[in-house]
């Protein structure tokens, strides 16, 4: 008796394609929520006494992501993620974002409309509250740990 199998289909080349964009998506999104959420962690962490905040590796991580976004959104240039995640939809036939990342989904999550410079602004604003932790909860080198009251 012969067994007879049967083999799913094999993904076609838009969906492969499909399938990639929204990786890139997903990975741009984790970069977003890093930029912003680890910004919000510095701050609360700093006055929760939570010193992993300001170890020195995160830190500079974190302050090189804004400042990748700041400089091109002054120099004009969009992102690397934005157009590859682009060139991808286009090749499985959907239609590639108008604007920047950040500016194609605030538009579609709440409708948001400005010109490319607004975001500028708001990118310079948010590096300079970047810049202004690092002044103001400077990164420390060694062991991140939470601090611990003096023992008397």
């Amino acid at each position: 008796m012969s067994q007879v199998t049967e083999s799913a289909p094999a993904m076609s080349a838009a969906a492969f394609y499909q399938l990639l964009a929204d990786t890139v998506l997903f990975a741009h999104l984790g970069i977003v929520i890093f930029i912003v959420g680890g910004f919000a962690l510095v701050v609360a962490g700093n006055f929760l006494g939570w010193r992993w905040v300001n170890n020195l590796c995160f830190r500079v991580a974190h302050l090189a992501a804004i400042a990748t976004v700041v400089a091109e959104s002054w120099l004009g240039v969009d992102c690397p993620l934005t157009t590859w995640e682009s060139w991808l939809r286009m090749k499985a036939g959907a239609a590639p974002y108008a604007g920047s990342f950040v500016a194609h989904w605030i538009q579609q999550i709440l409708f948001f409309e400005a010109p490319a410079w607004v975001f500028a602004v708001l990118y310079t604003a948010f590096g300079l509250g970047v810049i202004a932790a690092w002044w103001i909860f400077p990164p420390r080198r060694g062991r991140a740990t939470r601090q611990r009251p003096p023992k008397e």
